[in-house]
């Protein structure tokens, strides 16, 4: 199975604010939403209770929250204890290829277990200093990067935005 990381970050590598996203992006939720449609999304369980009641589950995927919590109950979501039996759920169920969305320790986990094959990165072009969740940092030298969209301010864009694709070198 393919293991993917999709995110978006700021300059300084911010992705988040009190349990909430720095920006709105329409174009980019919607690449959001068409890249993971179809597969298993796995986050953790701030990250889960950050999006909207609404909006999760997130429709036409299935959703994995990770917590180490026994008795927490994400209505409509396979619930696991670790990141590992999170891929292991996913894989066992026949995914092709599963994202990791959030947040940021749960990035973290994957790039330091060495699991992710893929990185889907929007770089927003703007700074949050009093951010508190963070991108981790990792080694441009151990990816290939594609550039695969450019946008540009409008008035549905506050912040111009670039999508990469990072394959890893193996």
């Amino acid at each position: 199975m393919k293991v993917s990381l999709i995110a978006a970050l700021g300059r300084n590598r911010e992705i988040g604010k009190d349990n909430d996203l720095l920006w709105h992006l329409p174009s980019d939720m919607k690449f959001f939403r068409d890249t993971t449609l179809g597969h298993y999304v796995i986050m953790g369980r701030r990250n889960y209770e950050s999006i909207p009641e609404r909006f999760r589950p997130f429709a036409g995927r299935t959703n994995v929250v990770i917590s180490r919590n026994a008795d927490f109950h994400a209505p409509g979501c396979i619930v696991c204890s670790s990141l590992q039996d999170a891929l292991h759920t996913a894989e066992d169920n026949g995914e092709q290829e599963a994202f990791i969305i959030g947040g940021e320790q749960i990035y973290a986990l994957a790039l330091q277990h060495d699991v992710v094959d893929t990185m889907y990165l929007t770089h927003v072009d703007a700074a949050y200093p009093d951010a508190h969740a963070h991108f981790p940092e990792f080694f441009p030298g151990e990816w290939r990067r594609t550039l695969l969209n450019s946008h540009g301010t409008d008035e549905r864009h506050a912040f111009s935005f670039d999508i990469f694709r990072y394959d890893r070198n193996r």
